[in-house]
């Protein structure tokens, strides 16, 4: 197999759930082959580096080799070849979105009557403060 489309190659990878998601990607501009924006049709082949965002994640890899059926994840996992900057990049960014996720407000349970009516007395305050 010379060379395979990027949507088929991304959801063989298992980077994205469908074909179809994988394209919404693509033409989102979420995908990008070596900086540039590509289609859907592109086929890729062996070397070339891919910057997939997903979410809050940024993944750059490289393609080492090519699949267009999908298999388990142990396998999918040697079609490509992620590079230390971007793994680096993307641990350093979920332990700062951790440590920001600390400083809000966690509620174990939906607020009762009672403090239904503390929170829109303190409201009324807020809006009224006579």
């Amino acid at each position: 197999m010379d060379k395979v489309r990027i949507d088929k190659w991304l959801w063989a990878a298992r980077f994205f759930k469908t074909r179809s998601l994988a394209k919404q990607a693509i033409d989102g501009g979420k995908v990008q082959c070596d900086g540039q924006r590509v289609k859907a049709s592109k086929d890729v082949t062996p070397g070339l580096t891919l910057t997939i965002t997903r979410g809050f994640d940024k993944t750059e890899v490289t393609i080492v080799a090519l699949s267009d059926q999908r298999r388990g994840a142990p396998e999918a996992q040697t079609l490509y070849e992620e590079t230390p900057a971007s793994k680096q990049r993307r641990e350093q960014a979920a332990v700062e979105r951790k440590a920001a996720g600390a400083a809000h407000a966690h509620f174990d349970h939906r607020p009762n009557k009672r403090e239904r009516r503390l929170i829109h007395r303190f409201r009324d305050l807020l809006k009224d403060p006579e």
